[in-house]
This record gives structure tokens, sequence and C-alpha cells, in this order.
């Protein structure tokens, strides 16, 4: 069994722990995983391009001149001799510099006369296995499916990040045939909870088909199930999809063969796809015996004589399928089908092993019933394939769940004495201990003097006799723990990644500035904060499925709102000082019905509102501004290393329109800093309130955690003051860069001290002031050298900024 790694960390929350340290708690617990590999096959500087047109080659009859979109300046030429290039696909390029498989190296050449800026890939030159592509893709270019974006990075396209556990399981095993069972195992094996789909029974619209099913043979069939979807579009299955099927080792085919292939080994129920129009008698469906001198041809092009002991999937008239491992020829899907019956079965272990030994047949379905599927999850993987077609094959449904049962399903019940327990594992177990491990691995259990009865689930098979769960009990408290010395082994320690080390930097500051962390819900109600704009905007609420109440039944996709009612709160009960800041996380969708788990993203808001000091006798308090606000900021960004911040003035909503800033760093929004409008804080009751926030991954990016220091010059420094008349409407930030610009390495800071507007400086004008320090490394610089400056500072200003020498 072939394990994703990404696909498994959807069910079990897998944060802070890697592959190795998945692998080797399942080993330990008995599951083996025999190697861990990654996805990614060495491609670099791999993109997704779009071909805008084709044209023959002037010199080469096999060869095409494509001109290709890779989302940069212009397009590239390239010329590719895949017969399969056409214009509007979407391809992988290779630029110029990339590396493939194999220690390729793609250079800008000329082919017959004509440069080539790139490659057009095939998915075996960016290292996949030929097993699982197709004929055509083997022959030609990869195309890729229309929901990429032009330019991605083809490692993110293709999952190629991803790593993969390939387990080594036991016969009895069976449980861990499907990602759920590995989620349930490894949920056990490390205490976490299980997070699993929930696919929703769709019921039919407009005119209603009805599936006739029939079981002859009812030992080898106790239960089958079917239902009909129509008005499906045949094509390539979701990228994701197609990643995940390759890295369980199987060939992506086409939507409707790929859901059936993903729903198998997410459930681990084998699912099979009829084309309804292809059956004699549509909707109908026979399972019985193979009679003497049957035949049926598989989907694997070869004719099959059946024996009597064969299992068939009829269709009344016709053998369509030979149950539990492989479906006909006669009614497989194809490019026209629009219509097909979906099966769900629970076949007898015993008559597939004996029909697939007979018949030399082995398939990933036989592999699955071969060891018996749990019969609670048929229903729900029909659902969850139906569900998924509707999404990705246009499906609708129009016939309901059709199932046909023999007797139910009988829950099964073993004991287990304590005394026998700690008899045969020689450990003095306590009942507590015994009964936490029955929860972690979700098993119903009442105890009675002593005796523990244990309601064993369907999904696992391998659990019958008392025996059976003492080895449960062994595997989950350790066989390392069993004997009685104390456990042992190499200890090393630990140690913060660079964002925990930044994270305790920005705690850290902003307490010495007199802040206080505060920790506020993730869970908000609907429309709480929707009056002002949010630093990330895109993605949508994400609504909680069962909510405690409405106030907490979305996540929050911004860290402000409960920040503003906390300031609230608080001044309200006689604080007259507010200082606060969260880091947290926000969430984000970009889609209503959620199909992949939503972004999430570290943020950090600060709030000051109220007095900027406490009143004391020694001097008068005043209301905390923007100037307040922007000093605790950039002292944090100082002690992270951020110098180079420019600060933009922005209108976003909810804030006020002159006293807001965005900070931009090295052309990247880093966040944003100003007061709320005024009509927002009289909604809270709140007086001039100053926020902030900011994204932590771009703070990450341009954190400078290496810091060099140098002595201070020995040498005096020489003061000069500048005294302009501007523009009233010229930003002091412009100013102060362009003298910057013209003093040069001798100017070592420039402070504004001064600004005055009135009669005497004109209309629309206004004054501003700068104390300028100039000092020399190596030398004592003369008045000559520094007048000499300070004028090229004076002449440069008049030019660029329109600015007068103020007398």
């Amino acid at each position: 069994m072939l394990v994703s790694y990404e696909w498994l960390n959807e069910y079990v929350d897998l944060e802070g722990l890697t592959p190795e340290d998945v692998a080797h708690a399942l080993t330990q617990s008995g599951v083996a995983v025999d190697v861990i590999y990654t996805r990614d096959t060495g491609i670099r500087n791999v993109v997704v391009g779009k071909v805008l047109s084709t044209e023959p080659h002037p010199q080469a009859d096999r060869l095409k001149v494509c001109q290709v979109d890779v989302g940069k300046d212009g397009p590239l030429t390239i010329v590719c001799g895949a017969a399969n290039v056409a214009a509007g696909q979407l391809v992988p390029i290779a630029l110029e510099g990339a590396s493939l498989p194999g220690g390729v190296t793609i250079k800008r050449t000329k082919l017959r006369g004509v440069e080539s800026q790139g490659m057009i890939c095939s998915a075996k030159e960016l290292g996949f296995p030929e097993k699982v592509l197709s004929k055509q893709q083997r022959e030609g270019i990869m195309v890729l499916p229309d929901e990429v974006e032009i330019g991605s990075d083809m490692r993110t396209v293709l999952g190629m990040y991803d790593q993969v556990l390939e387990l080594d399981l036991t016969p009895n095993r069976s449980d861990c045939l499907s990602m759920i069972g590995v989620a349930y195992e490894v949920a056990a094996v490390l205490d976490r909870e299980v997070r699993l789909p929930e696919p929703e029974a769709l019921e039919p619209t407009g005119d209603e088909i009805r599936v006739d099913i029939t079981v002859e043979s009812e030992e080898d069939c106790p239960l089958y199930a079917a239902q009909v979807i129509d008005n499906l579009k045949v094509g390539p299955s979701p990228q994701w999809m197609q990643n995940r099927l390759i890295s369980a080792g199987i060939r992506p085919v086409n939507n409707i063969v790929d859901i059936t292939n993903y729903v198998m080994i997410e459930y681990g129920q084998p699912l099979h796809a009829f084309d309804l129009d292809k059956l004699s008698n549509g909707g109908r469906i026979v399972v019985r015996r193979a009679r003497n001198g049957e035949t049926i041809e598989t989907l694997d092009g070869v004719t099959r004589a059946c024996g009597e002991e064969t299992l068939l999937i009829t269709d009344g008239s016709k053998p369509i399928g030979i149950a539990g491992v492989m479906g006909g020829a006669n009614s497989e899907v194809s490019e026209e089908t629009t219509r097909v019956l979906l099966e769900a079965a629970f076949f007898s272990p015993p008559i597939i092993r004996r029909t697939s030994r007979k018949l030399g047949l082995r398939s990933e379905a036989s592999n699955r019933f071969e060891k018996a599927v749990d019969p609670e999850r048929i229903i729900p993987a029909l659902q969850r394939a139906v569900e998924l077609l509707t999404l990705y094959a246009g499906g609708r449904v129009v016939s309901r769940v059709t199932t046909e049962r023999v007797g139910d399903i009988d829950e099964l019940t073993v004991s287990l004495r304590h005394d026998r327990l700690t008899h045969v594992l020689g450990v003095k177990l306590k009942e507590k201990d015994v009964l936490d491990i029955f929860r972690r691995l979700r098993f119903p259990v009442k105890v009675d003097d002593g005796v523990y009865r244990v309601q064993v689930p369907t999904r696992r098979p391998d659990i019958a006799i008392e025996v059976d769960l003492i080895e449960e009990v062994a595997r989950l408290y350790g066989y390392d723990n069993i004997p009685a010395t104390l456990p042992w082994g190499q200890q090393s320690p630990g140690g913060l990644t660079r964002e925990q080390k930044l994270v305790r930097v920005i705690r850290n500051t902003l307490r010495t500035l007199g802040m206080h962390e505060v920790i506020t819900y993730s869970l908000t109600s609907p429309g709480l904060g929707s009056e002002i704009a949010s630093i990330n905007q895109e993605g949508q609420p994400i609504r909680v499925a069962m909510p405690m109440s409405e106030e907490r039944s979305v996540l929050r996709t911004s860290l402000l709102p409960h920040l503003i009612e906390t300031a609230a709160y608080n001044l309200k009960r006689q604080q007259e000082r507010v200082a606060i800041f969260e880091i947290g996380k926000t969430f984000h969708a970009h889609e209503k019905k959620l199909t992949d788990l939503p972004e999430e993203r570290w943020e950090l808001a600060g709030l000051l509102a109220g007095k900027s000091v406490p009143t004391n006798w020694r001097q008068p308090s005043s209301p905390s501004d923007f100037y307040t606000a922007k000093g605790v900021l950039e002292t944090l960004l100082n002690r992270l290393g951020i110098h180079n911040v420019e600060y933009r003035a922005v209108q976003p909503v909810g804030f006020h329109p002159g006293r807001t800033a965005e900070l931009v760093v090295d052309g990247r929004v880093i966040g944003i800093l100003g007061q709320l409008h005024p009509q927002v804080a009289q909604q809270y009751d709140l007086g001039p309130t100053m926020v902030c926030q900011l994204d932590l991954s771009a703070i990450f990016a341009a954190a400078q955690t290496n810091v060099h220091f140098e002595p201070p010059s020995r040498h005096p420094a020489v003061t000069r003051d500048l005294a302009l008349v501007v523009d009233r409407d010229l930003l002091v930030g412009k100013v102060e860069q362009e003298i910057k610009k013209a003093a040069g390495e001798w100017l070592e800071s420039v402070t504004l001290f001064d600004v005055f507007t009135g009669e005497q400086i004109g209309e629309g004008k206004k004054s501003v002031a700068y104390s300028l320090v100039y000092r020399a490394k190596d030398r004592t610089l003369t008045d000559e050298e520094v007048n000499r400056v300070h004028q090229a500072v004076i002449d440069h200003l008049e030019a660029t900024c329109g600015a007068q020498l103020r007398m």
C-alpha cells in the first residue's frame, strides 16, 4: 500500500511530524513502512505554459514552431516534434537553464535554423514511470487540465513536494488497504483525531431511472448497491486527483474511471462504472455464477473462459464484468459515455480469491475483495463517488441508491479478561490505561468485573478472539514498554525553527513596549468585522458544519474584529489604556463548497486605544495617535532587521481616510497601519483607535536574522539644518529620500524637526525643516567639504521636489 503523506494529512493532523516520524511510529506499532520516497524527480525551472499557436517548421516536416505563453514578458518560440501539440493546450515548459531528470539541462538552441527558447516536455521527460502513463502520454507531450495556472511551478502542479510511505502489510491487516484505514491506524498510534469525508446522499433530479438488481448467488454477494448518473462529460480528472492516483501507483485514465479508483484508495471499497447505454436491459443487473463455456472479454482485451465458480455481473443477457476482479470490455466507459451505472458491492472473499487464482488475473479491486471489504463503507463510498462525479464530470443523479441485501451485519463483541491480559504481556496495566487504548482505537467498550466487552468495528475483520485484543493493547501500549526495564533511547536536543525564533522576538519586543498579548477565538460570527478591510481580502469565510452557536459558526478571516471587541470590553471597565496584540491564524477558502483544505495564514494584529501613557503627576496624558502606533511598529521592524519600509497613504474600508498607510518592503505589501474610521469606532463605543495588521509570512521573508555591528566613528560630526518651502501635498518621506540620494556616504542621519503652514509661507505651501548630520569614518570633515555636499543637496531638492530654501 502506497500512502501519500499530503493526502493522509487531510484525515489526520500531522502538524509537527515528518514522514519519517509517522513511518517510525507505524513500524513500532506493527505496520511496517519499508521505504519513504519523494515524488520530486529533480525538475527545476519547469513551468506551466499555454500554446498560443503552432506552425509547420519551414525546414522540417515533423517539427512545429510554437508560440508559448509562460506568464512572463512576451511569448516564447519553441520548436517541438510531438505530434499531439496543438494551440490552446496547457503544457509543461522547460525554460532556458531548466534541469530535467538524468542530468539534462535545457539551453537555447537552433533547430533547422529556427531558435528554440525552451522545450515542451512529455510526462516521461519529467521523470514519470511508464506504468502510470497512457500510450498517448508515452508518445507525446503532457497536456495539463484547464484549471492549472499559467506560469505555475510544475513541481507544485504535479504534487512533487509530496512524500509517499510504502507499507508492508501482513495479510490480516486489510483495513490498511485504504487511506481512511491508514488514517485510523495513524490516529490511534499518535492519539490524534480522524477527519473523515462526509459524502452527501444525493437525490435524483428529473426523470428517475429504476435500477433492477437480482442476486442469484446470495452466498457470494450478500450486498449489491448501484446508482445511475447521467449528463456526464468524459475528460481528464483534476490534476490534484491525478497526482494522488499516481502517488498510489495507479495510472490516470479519465475523470470517471479516476474517481472510482480514487474512492477505492480512499475508502478501500472497489467500485465499477458500467456504460449504461451499452447494457442490453438498461438499469438491470443480475449477479450469478458463470455457466459452462461462458466467456467474457475483460478490460485488458483478453477473452477469458469462466468456470462455474466464477461470479459474474450481467445485464440479464450477457456478462459485463467478472465480479470483484475486472470489468468487461463490452461495458467499458469511453469518450462517448454520458450515462453510467455505478456499482458498489460486498463479494465473498473465497470466491474472489479462487477466481483470481484460476484466471491468473489480479487487480487492485481483487486484492481488497480477497481480504474482505468493510460492509459499513459500501454505501458511503458509493455516495462519495457520486458526489465527485457531479463535481468533476458534470454528472446528474437520476436514480436512488438501489440495494439488494441478504441479511443484516452482525455486531461482533469480543471479551477480554484483565488478568489474562496482564499475564500474557507480563505488565501490570491499569484499567484506565487499557480503556484509553481502546478509546484511541475507537473500539466501543464496557467493563464488568474485570472483563472488557469490546464491540469490534466492521473495518477490523482481523479481530475475532481474545488474543487479537491482547495484541492490539500490546501494539498501542508499545512493544518497547513491555519489558520491566525503563524505556531508553538516544535523546536529541530540541530547537526552534527560524520562524519560531522570530515569533519569540516579536512577542518579547511588543511586551517590552508595554503591549499585552491576547488570544481570541478562531471561530466568530458571520459578518463580524465585515466593515473593516483585511490585509488579505481574497477568499471567503468557512462555515462550521455543526457550530455550537451562531456567534461561533465561521472561521475568522481577520484578527482585528475580536481585538476591537476586546478593547471595547476593557475600556468599558475603566481601563484607561488598551495596548494589545495577537499572533494567530486566519482561514480562507476559495470555493463555496470545500473540496480542499482551506488556506491558513499567520498574521499579527495590534491595537492601541485610550491614553498613550497612564496618568501621572509628572506629565499630562494624551490619547494614542497614528505616530504612537507607528513608533511601536518601527521599533518592532527595526528589531527584526527590516529597515527599508515605505509607508504609502491608502484609504481602505473601515479606516480613517487621512490616517492610514500600507507598509511596503521591496515592492511587497506586508501590512497596514491606521486609525479606525470614526463611524466604525462609534459602533463599538470606542474613541480614536489605532490598529495594524501584518502578514507574518512576508515579515519572515524580509527579516534579517544576521546582525552585523560596526564600531562608531571616532571623528566628530557636522550638523546642518535645512528649512525648505514645498508644495503642501508633497510627502515629507519623498523629500527625505531625495536628501539621502544627494548627500552620499557622509550623511549619517536626517531628522525632520518642524513642519509649518501659514499665510507667510504661501497658499498651498508648507515649510519643512530637517537636521542633517554629516560624518566621515576615516577623518574629520572640513567646513568646505560639508558646505559643498550640503549645497548639492539643496540644488537636488530644487530640481526634483521644487523646493525653495527658506531664509
